[in-house]
């Protein structure tokens, strides 16, 4: 590869670490051609970009970006494919599906080599259930409403039970 090519690549890898929160790499190299496109169907149906990187590109990449990535300098060997999203967990729970025919004592693909998400590092695939778990940003507003509207619910629903009444509604509010 020339070294204009090479620094072509490095910048849009650059402005792909830039757009997307939440990047994971991963190892696809046993994959079959079968296997690959169905992985990347479902990359695409999830609004994950799936990209192979050459390890040495992607170091150069992230120098490029503000802040410390040497977390992943470990994970950066062997074939490596990067996996860009906007919600954290979506590649952790994709990887996790795809891997559950996995047969006893083989080498499930694609396997998790690190991960950037919510600007924490998590190396090793050890951790893919705990990414798995992360609650993405919407999970976490619809908790907040939830807990916001609980109150509320509680006092329509003694309201509707005590008949509507100023004298249930003084009721209720002695009791609470």
């Amino acid at each position: 590869m020339k070294k204009e090519d090479k620094s072509i690549v490095i910048s849009q890898l650059t402005e792909t670490v830039k757009e997307y929160p939440n990047f994971y790499l991963t190892d696809i190299e046993a994959l079959n051609a079968e296997k690959t496109s169905k992985l990347r169907r479902e990359c695409f149906k999830q609004e994950i970009k799936l990209v192979v990187v050459k390890n040495n590109l992607l170091k150069k990449a992230l120098e490029n970006v503000e802040g410390d990535f040497s977390p992943l300098q470990i994970a950066l060997k062997g074939n490596t494919a990067v996996m860009f999203s906007q919600t954290a967990n979506a590649p952790a729970r994709l990887i996790k599906e795809f891997t559950k025919g996995a047969k006893k004592g083989e080498i499930a693909k694609p396997e998790l080599k690190a991960a950037y998400v919510q600007e924490s590092f998590y190396v090793g695939a050890e951790n893919l259930e705990a990414l798995v778990n992360i609650k993405s940003k919407n999970e976490l507003i619809g908790d907040v409403i939830a807990l916001l509207q609980s109150p509320a619910k509680n006092v329509i629903s003694a309201l509707q039970s005590s008949g509507q009444t100023i004298h249930g509604l003084l009721k209720t509010l002695e009791e609470r």
